[in-house]
């Protein structure tokens, strides 16, 4: 089998970070409330300019996986921040990333291997064992 060409190959990583940034992009504008729905694959390929499937095409060419794997890995990034935030139930976190609470929890169990509930735990643990323990008293050195 022959070599992909090199000119081929800077075009699929130029696809692949163009699709990276608008990705990207959007989803700031989205958590940052500027926008109200998430792009489709189809939206960010129209913004491209190219068509949806060759933009799914030359991304899995190109690193493996299909486009929807790095918007993905980007709304489980987001929604363990809101999760972090003990002020939003686990339905209000679900609401902002436009699920319901049930595809939230499965989505989030699929991504994450544990449900919003037991990432909240272990989140609340990890940020108890950085506290000083109740009784311990603290000496600040001038």
């Amino acid at each position: 089998m022959a070599a992909i060409p090199v000119k081929y190959l800077n075009r699929q990583q130029e696809i692949t970070d163009h699709f990276l940034y608008q990705m990207n992009k959007h989803m700031d504008e989205f958590m940052a409330g500027y926008v109200e729905e998430m792009l489709s694959l189809k939206d960010i390929a129209s913004i491209m300019c190219l068509h949806p499937v060759h933009i799914s095409n030359v991304i899995k060419l190109h690193t493996g996986f299909h486009p929807c794997h790095f918007y993905e890995l980007r709304i489980l990034n987001e929604a363990k921040k809101l999760l972090a935030d003990y002020s939003l139930t686990i339905t209000d976190v679900a609401r902002r990333l436009t699920y319901d609470n049930s595809n939230f929890t499965k989505y989030f169990k699929e991504y994450a291997g544990m449900t919003p509930t037991a990432y909240r735990k272990i989140v609340s643990e990890q940020a108890q064992a950085d506290l000083p323990a109740p009784n311990t008293k603290l000496y600040l050195v001038a």
